[in-house]
């Protein structure tokens, strides 16, 4: 099976974090195609995200009171593990920061939270009844590839080899450029069939969006108003 994301030593979900739920739902869901609902079989009636029928992330409100005040929107990335444990312990021994050590959800895994040597947050998931994303591939509207932007970019992979004891194949790491380059953080490439969506969506002043060239690359970059950012790019057929 090719590798993708998803699977052993790669992202496998993420987790929306937004003071605007329903804002970023509704555009998302006209510019990525993805569906908002929430999951009535989860006991906590979490809010999932799904391509196609196929779950790929979640949404939290960051007006819960269990988030500290102040908590800026942001994205976190979860990426799996087989032995969380034993991989925090190589990832602090490399640099790392724990933020948030290792605890159980409920049935459904293992998750950790840390700090990478080049300032960008991750989290770990070690898999019990939940694997994580699962879509066909080549689906539009589902995770392509991650991309992680520091002005470390040859540190960084040895740093995530060391730390999973696997090279993330499905993962690319670029010379930041911009405000990037002062705040280093995972991206989610994302593939639709048609980019006219998105660029619809900055003439209709709902989000910002940009095109550029990095690193040889050409991208175009869709910005909720609240900062939560992907890459686009068309599916491959």
């Amino acid at each position: 099976m090719t590798t993708r994301p998803g699977s052993s030593n790669e992202f496998c979900w993420m987790d929306l974090e937004t003071r605007d739920p329903a804002g970023t739902a509704a555009l998302l869901s006209k510019t990525l195609g993805w569906h908002f609902a929430v999951d009535e079989k989860d006991w906590r009636k979490a809010t999932k995200i799904t391509v196609d029928g196929h779950p790929i992330g979640g949404v939290s409100d960051l007006a819960n009171p269990v988030y500290p005040p102040g908590t800026p929107a942001h994205i976190a990335y979860y990426l799996a593990v087989d032995d969380i444990d034993r991989r925090v312990e190589a990832a602090t021994a490399q640099g790392a920061r724990l933020v948030v050590p290792p605890f159980d959800a409920g049935d459904q895994g293992r998750v950790a939270t840390l700090i990478d040597p080049v300032g960008a947050a991750f989290s770990l998931w070690q898999r019990h009844h939940f694997p994580g994303w699962s879509f066909p591939s080549r689906t539009a509207g589902s995770p392509h590839r991650m991309i992680l932007a520091c002005d470390q970019p040859d540190r960084a992979p040895r740093f995530y080899e060391e730390a999973t004891g696997a090279p993330l194949i499905c993962a690319d790491f670029i010379t930041a450029a911009g405000a990037a380059a002062s705040v280093p953080g995972w991206e989610l490439v994302v593939s639709v069939d048609e980019l006219d969506s998105v660029v619809r969506a900055q003439d209709d002043g709902r989000a910002a969006v940009t095109r550029s060239e990095e690193n040889g690359r050409r991208g175009t970059r869709l910005s909720t108003p609240e900062g939560l950012s992907f890459q686009v790019c068309r599916t491959q057929r």
